[in-house]
């Protein structure tokens, strides 16, 4: 199919068009971007021909080259054959304006905390100016800790994570935001090797995946770190922890913001006296909880 390809395709549309065929036909899991074939071979063309990625439409009747009609039907094979997240074949990801690089060395970038800290975190947060230090568990790609240090432009950020090689990728995207005075990456178990730090705010998007959920999870979550993904039994492994470290490293009047994904339920009934506030995001308010230090169980 992909040797007829080779000569019968010969615009943008029709690549288009045979991309989104075969991503369907495939059955392809979207969820690292993007939610749909169209949007996600649309992105993967663009970006492989260095076409701006706002831009399909004037493009859409170009006539292809050999070299680039080669080079689109290998990137779309590649996505069908080796079930890679379409963020590890471009070796980017994108939180609303930001962009960020990333490989298999690293989860890729999806947090609902990222849109909450476009706002500074209000209304919780009255004068973002005011706000020193912050902490980010679990940092990845150091991603909501460059949205972060946007949002905040007073604070030195902490990043922290147990993974050498996703410090790595984090250590990257600092340098690409010229953030390396600001940001210091931090390679450790949570709160293991911060001392007796104190911060304003501490933000975390832990490995919230339950064991039962684990042994389902379609191809493309299985391409990413196993380390940024399980939890224990119910998910909540180091949710427990963060909860158990976090009230001597906040200040007096300290906020905690961590995401949990589909866990709220399992959460409230492990701690039925903790005043969780479940924060509104674009899919609801059921899966970022934010919590003052007073309130820390």
């Amino acid at each position: 199919m992909f040797d007829q390809a080779q000569t019968q395709l010969a615009t943008l549309r029709d690549l288009l068009r045979f991309a989104v065929s075969r991503f369907n036909e495939a059955q392809l899991f979207f969820g690292h971007g993007s939610d749909n074939a169209w949007d996600e071979a649309a992105y993967l063309l663009l970006h492989t021909l260095h076409l701006p990625l706002d831009r399909l439409e004037p493009f859409l009747d170009a006539r292809l080259t050999s070299a680039e009609r080669a080079g689109l039907l290998r990137i779309i094979e590649r996505r069908i054959s080796e079930r890679l997240p379409v963020a590890y074949l471009t070796n980017e990801a994108w939180l609303g304006e930001y962009r960020f690089y990333v490989d298999q060395r690293v989860i890729v970038p999806r947090s609902f905390i990222a849109e909450l800290l476009r706002e500074q975190l209000a209304p919780w947060i009255d004068d973002p100016e005011a706000v020193g230090a912050v902490l980010d568990l679990c940092t990845g790609s150091a991603c909501l800790s460059i949205i972060a240090a946007h949002a905040f432009p007073a604070a030195r950020i902490d990043a922290v994570d147990i993974s050498p090689d996703a410090l790595a990728v984090a250590r990257r995207n600092v340098e690409d935001y010229d953030l390396a005075t600001r940001i210091r990456l931090v390679e450790g178990d949570l709160f293991a090797g911060l001392k007796q730090r104190r911060y304003d705010l501490i933000i975390a998007n832990p490995p919230y995946v339950k064991a039962s959920s684990m042994a389902t999870l379609p191809d493309e979550y299985r391409r990413e770190p196993e380390l940024a993904l399980a939890s224990g039994e119910d998910g909540l492994d180091l949710t427990r922890a963060i909860l158990a470290g976090a009230q001597k490293h906040l200040k007096a009047n300290g906020l905690l913001v961590v995401e949990i994904g589909h866990n709220r339920e399992e959460l409230e009934a492990a701690f039925p006296t903790t005043p969780f506030t479940w924060l509104d995001t674009s899919a609801g308010d059921q899966y970022v909880f934010l919590l003052h230090r007073d309130e820390l169980p």
